[in-house]
């Protein structure tokens, strides 16, 4: 891995580190992440599409859901309607249904291609509702996160080129007024 590869996979992994610790997700818990691997190289999303990139920013991030015990879930692009790649026993613990796709630099984009290769049984699925996330270089992963998505404010706010933003989710407060919540559920 060339010295820019080793920087871009250390500013994934100290972000995703970052993301993971602020969310407070817990062991088993989804972590999404959409990723440009075209912004993160300094060009226009869906413009340049670079599997190195793609190696390197999955590994770092790949390391730190690992450390963490999180099941790293890796968005596909629009030519695949924003699939998702994420372990089938993931895919089996939530409940999720199978499709049938291989991502592709091209379809599906390269990040999305580095899970699919990295993982150990990979798994195709449509949607999930992950506890938080990670949206690298501005791919709209908000339509997989649970219902109600609190940003998360980190101290790196990009990786290469591309703008980082977070977002972890807590329960919903339902009852008005009257209700009394319980402050442990954030």
């Amino acid at each position: 891995m060339t010295g820019e590869m080793a920087l871009i996979g250390e500013e994934a992994y100290r972000a995703a580190k970052e993301a993971l610790e602020a969310a407070g997700l817990q062991e088993g818990q989804l972590f999404v992440v959409g990723c440009s691997t075209s912004e993160v190289g300094g060009a226009g999303i869906g413009t340049f599409s670079s599997p190195e990139l793609a190696e390197a920013v999955f590994g770092g991030i790949y390391q730190a859901t690992q450390e963490a015990g999180v099941y790293l879930a890796a968005q596909c692009c629009e030519h695949l309607n924003r699939a998702l790649i994420l372990e089938k026993e993931a895919a089996d613990r939530f409940g999720y249904e199978l499709v049938n796709a291989v991502p592709q630099p091209k379809a599906g984009g390269s990040f999305a291609t580095a899970a699919y290769k990295a993982f150990e049984y990979p798994a195709v699925v449509e949607h999930i509702k992950a506890h938080a996330g990670m949206d690298i270089g501005d791919t709209l992963i908000g339509m997989h996160l649970r219902d109600v998505a609190v940003p998360l404010r980190i101290r790196t706010g990009q990786i290469g080129d591309a703008h980082v933003v977070c977002a972890r989710t807590r329960p919903k407060y339902v009852g008005g007024e009257r209700a009394a919540y319980d402050d442990g559920l954030r």
